[in-house]
C-alpha cells in the first residue's frame, strides 16, 4: 500500500506541468517537491484515517440522513428553477433559511455582492471552511445547471450541520464556516476574488468544495488550474455613425471589432500551440443602415502558465490597438478578471479520495490527475489549504444539458451522498488531528515556495524575439 500509493504520486509530480517547457523549466523544483512528498508519508496518514472511527461514522451517516431526508429534494427544487450568476436570489434564500435553522449565524451581501453570505458557527480553533455554489450556465436556450452548482449548496450544508452538531455534541473545539460563493461561470466581479481581498476568508484553516464530474478523481500535489490561466478581456472600440450611403463620413467600429479577429488570427502563427484565446461579439451595431459607432468583443485569454500569458496578452492587446489605428477609431481595453494556478495537497486529496472511495464513489480513475487549486480562480487556494471532492455524478460532460438532467436522476444523488459523506469525514480528520493539520500546513507552505521558484524559472524560458529596426 504504502509504496504503492508513493509511487503514484512521485510518477504524477513528474508530468506535473503541462508543456515540455514548462516541465524542462520546472525540472528542479520537481525534484524538490518528490523531497517534500516523501518527507510526508501520505500513504500513512491515508491508512490512519481509513480505520474504523464510531465518531467519525456518526457525522458522516448524520450527513447521509440530511441528504436523503432533506438535502437532495432541494437540489432538485434548485435545479429545476436556475439563476444566472449575481441573480441567484431565490437559490440562496432558499440555503440561508436552512443555515439559520440549523443555527448558523449568516452574514449576507459579503464584499458589496448581494448574493454572497458567509454562515458561520463558531466554537474556536481550528476554523473549517465550505465553499458553496448556486449559479447556473448561461445557454442559448436559457439557464441551466450544466455543472450541478444546484447541488453544491446541499452537499456542502450537509457536511457543515452534521459537523457542527458533533462539535457541539461533544463540546470539541472547532468552528465551520460556509462561504456562499455566487457566479461562477462569470465574470467579472471575480466572486472569490473580491471576497478574498475583502478579508472574507480570513482565518481558515482549510476549505473544502465539491463539483461535478464524469469520473471520480482527484488532483496529483503541486500547482495548476482547472482550465489554464485566464485573463477576461474586453475591447470596446467607439467610432462615429453615419449613414451607410456615406460611410466616409463615420468610424466603423465593427470593421474594428473583425480587424481583432483576424490580426489575432495573423498572430495565432507565432504563439506557443498551447494558446487559447476565445473571443465573441457582444455588441456590434444597431442597425444595418448606420455605421456601428460602438462595437465590443469579450475574450478569454488562456495559457497554461501566467508567464508566458503575459506575453499573449500584449500580442492580443496590440492586436486591437492595430485594428483602431487602421480604421480610425478607437479603443478601450477593460481586463475586467483573471484566474490563476491554485495548489493541491496530497495529504487532503488522498486522504479524500480514500474516503470517496469507501463511501461506494464509482467511475474511479486510479491515478491522479494534473495538479489544480480546488478553487477556479487560484486566489483562494494559494493562500488556504484545501480540497475539491470530485465524486462522478454525470455520464455526460460538463456544460451539457445531459448533466443537468444527471442531477435529478439516481447517478447524480448518489454521487452528491457520497461528496457529502466524504467532506465530513475529511473535515472530521481535520478537526480532530493536529499531527495531521500540522503535516496538511508543511505541505502547503513547501508547495507555496516551490511556486515561487517555479515562476522565477519560467522568466527565463520565455525570451521575447528581438526584432530589429527595417533598412
Amino acid at each position: 500500500m504504502r509504496f504503492a500509493l508513493t509511487a503514484v504520486l512521485l510518477a504524477s509530480s513528474l508530468c506535473a506541468q503541462e508543456t515540455p517547457t514548462e516541465r524542462d523549466a520546472a525540472r528542479d523544483v520537481l525534484k524538490k517537491m518528490d523531497v517534500l512528498e516523501k518527507s510526508l508519508e501520505v500513504d500513512q496518514w491515508v491508512a490512519h484515517f481509513s480505520a474504523p472511527d464510531a465518531a467519525r461514522d456518526q457525522v458522516t451517516a448524520r450527513a447521509k440522513q440530511l441528504m436523503d431526508s432533506e438535502l437532495l429534494a432541494m437540489g432538485d427544487d434548485i435545479t429545476r428553477h436556475p439563476e444566472i450568476g449575481f441573480q441567484e436570489t431565490r437559490s440562496v434564500g432558499i440555503l440561508v433559511d436552512y443555515l439559520k435553522r440549523h443555527r448558523f449565524e449568516v452574514t449576507m451581501g459579503v464584499a458589496n455582492l448581494p448574493t454572497a453570505f458567509v454562515a458561520r458557527f463558531q466554537r474556536g480553533a481550528p476554523s473549517l471552511g465550505i465553499i458553496v455554489e448556486y449559479d447556473a450556465l448561461r445557454g442559448t436556450k436559457g439557464a441551466f445547471h450544466g455543472d450541478q452548482h444546484s447541488t453544491q449548496g446541499p452537499i456542502g450544508m450537509a457536511a457543515a450541520i452534521a459537523l457542527a452538531e458533533w462539535l457541539e455534541r461533544t463540546h470539541t473545539p472547532g468552528s465551520i464556516v460556509v462561504f456562499g460563493c455566487p457566479g461562477e461561470e462569470m465574470m467579472p466581479p471575480v466572486a472569490k476574488i473580491d471576497m478574498f481581498k475583502a478579508g472574507v476568508f480570513d482565518g481558515v484553516d482549510v476549505i473544502v468544495r465539491s463539483h461535478s464530474v464524469s469520473a471520480t478523481v482527484r488532483p496529483a500535489p503541486g500547482f495548476g488550474t482547472c482550465c489554464l490561466n485566464i485573463d477576461g478581456v474586453k475591447y470596446t472600440f467607439s467610432g462615429a455613425p453615419a449613414h451607410q450611403m456615406t460611410p466616409w463620413a463615420g468610424r466603423n467600429a465593427l470593421e474594428a471589432v473583425i480587424h481583432l479577429f483576424n490580426n489575432i488570427d495573423a498572430a495565432r502563427t507565432t504563439m506557443r500551440p498551447e494558446t487559447r484565446i476565445q473571443g465573441v461579439i457582444t455588441e456590434g451595431g444597431a442597425a444595418p443602415n448606420v455605421v456601428p459607432d460602438r462595437a465590443q468583443a469579450d475574450f478569454y485569454i488562456r495559457y497554461p502558465d501566467a508567464v508566458y500569458l503575459a506575453q499573449v496578452r500584449e500580442a492580443v492587446d496590440n492586436a486591437a490597438r492595430a485594428a483602431a489605428l487602421a480604421t480610425g477609431t478607437k479603443v478601450k481595453i477593460d481586463n475586467y478578471g483573471q484566474m490563476r494556478d491554485g495548489i493541491s495537497v496530497a495529504t487532503l486529496a488522498e486522504v479524500g479520495f480514500a474516503h470517496v472511495k469507501q463511501f461506494g464513489a464509482t467511475h474511479i480513475s486510479a491515478a491522479p490527475g494534473k495538479p489544480e487549486g480546488y478553487d477556479e480562480t487560484g486566489t483562494v487556494s494559494n493562500a488556504i489549504p484545501g480540497m475539491g471532492f470530485a465524486v462522478y455524478t454525470s455520464t455526460a460532460a460538463n456544460h451539457t444539458y445531459q448533466m443537468e438532467a444527471d442531477a435529478l436522476t439516481e447517478v447524480g444523488h448518489q454521487g452528491f451522498v457520497v461528496d457529502a459523506q466524504a467532506m465530513a469525514a475529511l473535515l472530521y480528520d481535520f478537526a480532530t488531528s493536529a499531527e495531521y493539520r500540522a503535516a496538511v500546513k508543511r505541505e502547503f507552505t513547501g508547495i507555496q515556495v516551490l511556486f515561487g521558484e517555479y515562476e522565477q524559472a519560467l522568466q527565463k524560458v520565455y525570451p521575447v524575439p528581438a526584432v530589429p529596426d527595417p533598412r
